[in-house]
């Protein structure tokens, strides 16, 4: 039997000769459409979204219409009783639709579907004996009682907008945290007695709006500003009064006595014992390297590799010296996975507080007694 003679023999007691005839006829129009390359219509129309991308719009958006995730499952269980072809009217008692949501009583089934008619999103068609139920005439038309969610349907690009202005949302305040928090693990490792870190992790513990976020941001970075204002800042030189004392006279400028180095000959290691022992450094350049000018020219290359801006690498230079901020670049490159952040461990050891206490020699003979025992 053919598929018009199986719809003519289905349908021909519900809707009759002529509402078959224009079923048969929409359904040629319709295959006909399908097997055309799309030529006569030009660009082919995007499909409608289905009713469960609907409903996942509004699962994800639903704060914004004031519904609790109760009210979400209550109108899940009534989706599922649609049928396609079976138009968007949901026909089933209060009994099963309990049922299906998981045994909730009718008292808060009522409510929610009080609710979900208040929003817009469903209309009550009652039936004068209050049952659930479809009729139909002989020329086709039909009478539906029941629960309408065909405004629920009507509102799909309202709701799709809105779960999309809900991810963006959510996905800027992902963003906004994960730049306050690397702020702060570079404080806490510039100067870890500032106070300022806890109390913005705390804040940080709170749901907060995007707006919160951002003024929290621009808190941190001004704190930053403010460090980094104050470890730039030349030290001031305390000279005695006493002008029998030729302290005055022997002082030099403090760029001067970087570019010799002569105060940290003992912390300098020897150039072999840093090409040697920092062969992931030596591994990026195929010339070789001779002096310390070379090692500093290389430093120079690395620092951009490894998140170190170009200013801060010079100001190392000027406030530590050549040689002891190229060491820095060539032993925090070996240690890698250890050190979380480069920028922020390269600007304590040769321009914070920890300045002081960085000893490359020192660290290079850790290293390579730590790579004979390894071996």
């Amino acid at each position: 039997m053919s598929f018009f003679a199986l719809i003519a023999e289905r349908d021909w007691e519900a809707v009759g000769q002529d509402g078959l005839r224009s079923k048969i006829m929409a359904f040629t129009k319709l295959s006909i459409m399908d097997t055309g390359n799309g030529s006569a219509t030009g660009t082919p129309t995007p499909p409608e979204p289905d009713i469960w991308t609907i409903f996942r719009a509004l699962r994800d958006a639903r704060s914004t219409f004031g519904l609790r995730p109760s009210h979400v499952q209550t109108l899940q269980a009534m989706l599922s009783f649609l049928r396609p072809g079976h138009g968007d009217t949901v026909f089933a008692s209060n009994h099963e639709i309990c049922r299906r949501v998981g045994g909730i009583d009718e008292r808060t089934l009522r409510r929610h579907i009080d609710r979900f008619v208040d929003l817009g999103f469903m209309e009550r068609h009652d039936s004068p004996n209050g049952k659930r139920y479809r009729v139909r005439s002989s020329d086709g038309h039909c009478i539906s009682y029941g629960l309408s969610l065909t405004p629920f349907l009507e509102r799909a690009s309202e709701l799709l907008a809105a779960a999309q202005e809900m991810e963006n949302a959510r996905r800027d305040r992902i963003f906004l945290r994960k730049q306050i928090l690397t702020r702060l693990a570079r404080l806490e490792e510039v100067d870890p007695r500032n106070p300022f870190p806890n109390e913005a992790r705390k804040v940080l513990r709170r749901k907060l709006t995007i707006a919160e976020y951002r003024a929290l941001l621009s808190k941190t970075e001004a704190v930053c500003q403010a460090m980094s204002t104050v470890v730039d800042t030349p030290e001031t030189r305390n000279l005695p009064a006493n002008d029998g004392q030729t302290v005055r006279h022997h002082s030099r400028s403090e760029k001067e006595q970087i570019d010799s180095d002569s105060g940290h000959s003992a912390e300098l290691p020897e150039l072999r014992a840093l090409t040697s022992i920092c062969q992931e450094a030596t591994s990026f350049t195929t010339n070789a390297l001779g002096t310390w000018s070379d090692v500093e020219n290389h430093a120079r290359t690395l620092a951009p590799m490894m998140g170190i801006h170009s200013s801060s690498f010079d100001r190392a230079l000027n406030k530590a010296g050549a040689r002891k901020a190229s060491c820095a670049i060539f032993i925090m490159l070996q240690l890698g996975n250890r050190i979380r952040d480069f920028a922020a461990y390269f600007h304590s050891i040769t321009l914070g507080r920890r300045a002081s206490e960085f000893n490359p020699a020192a660290l290079l003979a850790r290293l390579s007694q730590a790579n004979g025992a390894a071996a």
